[in-house]
């Protein structure tokens, strides 16, 4: 049952890895506008310069990117869980984005958001249930 759990936290982040890098770069080449759903509505009012959106969506594309490769850097530590190095690195990750989500969901509620947050509390629960990565042995 855990290795199972494991697996589905792995695939979770695979896809969420395949979302990121896609949509990072279709912000980073200018394919995709900011989007206000993911943004406070205080800084959309404040960006109201439409060359200043292009270049905070072109940043925030090639931030994007790298969260991507991150997310497929934590997938691969579920499948590969051969050394404890793998757990430190999946358990850190999913405290960063369940920091970053929670970050986000202060400042602007989403579903989508709401939803992610639900699914890294549940990846760190099946983390910490053994506490010390034994799992990934």
């Amino acid at each position: 049952m855990k290795k199972a759990l494991l697996n589905i936290s792995g695939v979770f982040y695979a896809v969420l890895c395949i979302f990121s890098i896609v949509t990072g770069l279709m912000y980073a080449f200018g394919k995709r506008e900011l989007n206000p759903v993911e943004l406070p509505d205080s800084f959309m009012k404040k960006m109201t310069d439409p060359s200043a959106r292009k270049r905070f969506a072109r940043k925030m594309g090639w931030v994007t990117f790298a969260v991507g490769i991150a997310q497929g850097i934590a997938s691969f530590s579920f499948f590969k869980r051969k050394k404890k190095v793998f757990y430190w690195i999946a358990l850190g990750f999913t405290a960063f984005s369940l920091f970053s989500v929670g970050f986000k969901i202060v400042r602007k509620f989403s579903v989508f958001a709401f939803s992610k947050t639900i699914a890294y509390i549940s990846i760190l629960a099946v983390l910490l249930q053994r506490g010390t990565g034994k799992q990934f042995e």
